[in-house]
């Protein structure tokens, strides 16, 4: 009986020894698992603040391309007035060099 319970000790001490090690490989797993989750929860807060940032720029950028796009309509129609501006300027000048030189003709006869 003495060797069965000396064997019966030695599987049991062996079985401790495992289960000992068991439990070192569990906590040296749950440091890592808990480092990962800390890492996991750092980077969705970095992407949530990004995506706001992202967002608010979105919005920015399109007022600003809107308020450039209505700079442009604002340019065009005043190159348009402009030249309409002065073309009119020229045929009202030649209409007035016109009628000078019939005012001369009609003074000097």
């Amino acid at each position: 009986m003495s060797g069965t319970g000396a064997a019966l000790q030695g599987h049991h001490a062996a079985l401790r020894e495992g289960l000992s090690e068991l439990r070192a490989r569990r906590d040296e797993l749950s440091g890592r698992i808990r480092a990962e989750e800390a890492e996991r929860d750092r980077l969705q807060a970095r992407i949530a603040t990004l995506s706001r940032r992202l967002s608010d720029t979105s919005e920015n950028l399109a007022g600003l391309r809107s308020t450039r796009a209505h700079i442009d309509r604002t340019i065009a129609e005043m190159d348009i007035a402009s030249g309409q501006i002065l073309d009119n300027s020229q045929t009202l000048l030649d209409v007035l060099k016109k009628e000078m030189g019939d005012l001369g003709k009609a003074i000097d006869p």
